[in-house]
């Protein structure tokens, strides 16, 4: 049998915020994959080292996570006074599937600085010294999302001491604004209340809230299904029951945000929405053992990506709950005390992360209209990734 040999694709392989993915130019990627389609996802899944039964991903560039099972397509962009074109996909890990329907926040923080080394960002608009701002088209929700780069001496700064829970080793902070990150293309809350009753065949009825702002995400009280907030990953990841649980609540959300049409649909769309459980501040030790006082937060937040909970918060979700804590009503708003606040402290299982939003009422609904949160990157290897020639 004649085997196809290898073949390489220009790639950079960064991390941003707490996730990791691998970065390519659209105009790098093979002819057959630089359109939508199955080509492209079967590239993806290759590079990634998906499917894997095994969930390991030993025989690619994946992480055996949600957090660093990611790709990244930047070209030139489609919108004016724009940099560049954004595109996300989350590589399913035993799966074979990519989904594209969200956004990774994490990674938007790597998106500035691939798109200055990249020649996206026009040279006159990099200062020699101080910050590039760079203006980031999201194709897959369609947002603009604004990058502020330090550089130093001409070149993207990556060394810094600030720090990240979640990251082990300081870098350079990178801000981030997602602006207008609601639903373009309906309400914030798809159905119309800050606070539903979700039914859920085998759970119960739960107050939930589900909002669009960011990434779709269904948020639930820790105490109605049994939790107290403080939970690691081992606590509910080593509970096959409990992922089960929390899936079904992901689904049943799913349909009644109007996202899918019934809840089988929901196995072929991991990526979005979220669900997330919120409860009153409380100490609790985090996952490198650092201990997080309750006087630290305003609420304490555990979110579900890919069908794990999360190592730390995603960054999407943080948009989401920055922006339905700056709602009164909701039930991220009420477990950080209710009121009006322009930005949340909230406690993750690695930490702690502080994000700034902006939401107001008009005519009856809410809408957001900027959050902004600090995060960090860095290019961790460059070059090219190799692939089977029969990949696609």
């Amino acid at each position: 049998m004649t085997h196809k040999p290898q073949i390489k694709i220009p790639a950079t392989y960064m991390r941003g915020g707490t996730s990791k993915g691998v970065f390519f130019r659209l105009k790098d990627l093979p002819e057959a994959c630089q359109s939508p389609g199955e080509a492209r996802d079967k590239l993806f899944l290759r590079v990634i080292g998906s499917p894997d039964p095994y969930q390991k991903q030993i025989d690619g560039m994946g992480g055996a996570t949600s957090s660093t099972s990611k790709t990244v397509i930047l070209a030139e962009p489609t919108q004016p006074d724009h940099d560049v074109d954004y595109l996300f996909g989350q590589v399913s890990i035993d799966k074979p599937f990519v989904d594209w329907s969200g956004n990774c926040g994490n990674l938007t923080a790597a998106v500035g600085a691939f798109a200055i080394n990249g020649g996206f960002v026009a040279k006159d608009r990099i200062p020699e010294n101080g910050t590039c701002t760079v203006r980031i088209w999201q194709a897959n929700i369609k947002k603009t999302i604004v990058a502020h780069v330090p550089i130093t001496n001409g070149e993207v700064q990556e060394t810094g001491d600030f720090e990240l829970d979640g990251v082990t080793f300081p870098a350079a902070e990178v801000q981030v604004e997602f602006m207008d990150p609601a639903d373009g293309e309906g309400s914030m809350f798809p159905t119309g209340n800050q606070v539903d009753d979700l039914e859920v065949p085998g759970v119960g009825t739960l107050k939930a809230t589900m909002i669009n702002a960011g990434i779709p995400t269904i948020f639930v009280n820790a105490e109605d299904i049994g939790y107290k907030g403080t939970e690691l990953q081992d606590d509910i990841n080593s509970d096959p029951a409990a992922l089960a649980r929390f899936e079904t609540i992901r689904a049943h959300g799913a349909v009644k945000m109007g996202l899918i049409q019934n809840i089988e649909e929901a196995a072929n769309r991991q990526h979005t929405p979220k669900v997330a459980f919120v409860a009153k501040p409380s100490d609790y030790v985090s996952s490198s053992g650092k201990s997080i006082g309750a006087g630290d937060v305003d609420v304490l937040v555990r979110a579900l990506s890919m069908g794990k909970l999360h190592h730390a918060m995603m960054g999407t979700a943080a948009v989401a709950i920055a922006t339905a804590s700056a709602v009164p009503g909701t039930l991220v708003n009420l477990a950080a005390g209710g009121g009006d606040r322009t930005h949340v402290t909230f406690g993750h299982p690695s930490g702690t992360l502080r994000v700034g939003a902006e939401a107001k009422e008009v005519d009856g609904q809410w809408t957001a209209t900027k959050a902004i949160m600090s995060r960090s990157a860095r290019v961790l290897m460059e070059g090219w990734v190799r692939v089977p020639g029969n990949t696609f």
